[in-house]
């Protein structure tokens, strides 16, 4: 029954999917969203998966791939690592990825990119790390990134589809319309190295301040959100030499 429901809802807000190709005669860059413990490993934290979840091994592996073909090309990769401190809570979730800690890092699969040349690292305390990037003295590491690297197309992939994911292709996307990330031209979210979490009804019901969260759903709901705000969503990428990414 909730199976026949989501289908259709999925109906009610039809996404097309396509195939991207990565031009070999601009710079692409890759961001990668909160692919951390907290957030992707089983048990490691308030936010993390109770068991093993397909969608979000599924994004793993996706992204591992995804990284590794950008830093064998050299291409500029930017990955946000959500870390709090304990005295800041991010209402309404419990307390996670606190700074210092396991949840806070990299999954095994992509700490190897932490020594990567081509990688740049952000810790961000917020949802949107377009707002995480901003310093003290108003600059943006992200958008000195863009800028530095001249990157006109961007492809984003992460957790939570639905949330740090979207929230950040909206920032994005705006900034884009307003001339505020020159010379960026075009943001691409590649579907199948994006997840989010999945509070079944049944669950919510029965926990205080719980709210349900259907996982294919909301997933869905992310990518259609983004689309609805400008961004391409992919279903299969590849490089112009035809080598598949």
């Amino acid at each position: 029954m909730v199976s026949q429901t989501i289908d259709i809802l999925k109906n009610e807000l039809p996404l097309e999917l396509e195939s991207v190709v990565l031009p070999d005669d601009v710079v692409t860059g890759l961001v990668l969203v909160d692919i951390i413990n907290g957030f992707c490993t089983v048990g490691a934290g308030n936010l993390a998966p109770r068991e093993p979840n397909r969608q979000i091994s599924g994004m793993i592996n996706e992204s591992a791939r995804l990284a590794r073909a950008f830093c064998d090309r050299r291409l500029p990769v930017m990955a946000f690592l959500d870390t709090h401190h304990p005295n800041k809570p991010e209402d309404p979730y419990p307390t996670h990825c606190i700074a210092g800690t396991h949840e806070s890092n990299l999954v095994p699969a992509l700490q190897w990119i932490e020594k990567e040349p081509n990688v740049t690292i952000r810790r961000k305390d917020c949802f949107d790390g377009y707002f995480g990037s901003i310093e003290d003295d108003g600059s943006n590491v992200f958008v000195d990134w863009v800028k530095n690297h001249q990157i006109r197309k961007l492809v984003v992939v992460g957790v939570c589809t639905d949330i740090c994911v979207l929230d950040f292709v909206c920032s994005t996307m705006s900034a884009r319309n307003r001339g505020f990330l020159r010379p960026l031209e075009e943001v691409v979210v590649y579907s199948a190295a994006c997840a989010t979490f999945d509070i079944p009804t049944h669950v919510a019901t029965h926990t205080k301040g719980a709210l349900a969260h259907p996982q294919e759903f909301m997933h869905h709901v992310g990518l259609y959100m983004a689309k609805e705000r400008g961004a391409k969503i992919a279903n299969q990428l590849s490089f112009s030499e035809q080598t598949k990414a």
